[in-house]
């Protein structure tokens, strides 16, 4: 029978993985402003895959390409974002960011992460951009 005390630590614990998920995002959101695309290379695995399209062209980048084209795309000092939700399940998470103002788009980025070795990290990126597809 489970005590109060476990359900204690089951939320704190709990609410420890989802402020570490949202601190694992911040350097790709603060690309987002910055432009700096190489400043993303943290957040992601190393084979991180990225799919999504633009005004009907449909790209499908591994993590090099996707960091050169947020570099490409400069600085986006109005871009904003929300990080509307967030579903962890043991390792493994997926994560919805709304983003307005990211250059002429909004977009919705769907996030799967994986903890490993304690790290949280996007291993893959689908995304839309609504009006602009």
């Amino acid at each position: 029978m489970r005590t109060p005390q476990d359900h204690t630590a089951d939320e704190a614990h709990s609410f420890s993985e989802l402020k570490a998920i949202e601190q694992a995002l911040q350097p790709y959101l603060a690309a987002a402003k910055s432009g700096d695309g190489e400043s993303i290379r943290p957040a992601f695995f190393e084979n991180a895959h990225i799919v999504g399209s633009i005004d009907g062209a449909f790209y499908d980048l591994d993590l090099d390409t996707f960091i050169g084209s947020v570099t490409s795309g400069g600085p986006n000092p109005k871009v904003e974002y929300h990080i509307a939700s967030i579903q962890v399940s043991g390792p493994a998470a997926s994560v919805r960011v709304e983003f307005a103002n990211w250059g002429e788009h909004r977009f919705t980025d769907f996030f799967v992460m994986y903890r490993q070795d304690g790290a949280w990290k996007i291993r893959s990126k689908v995304y839309n951009s609504h009006s602009r597809n």
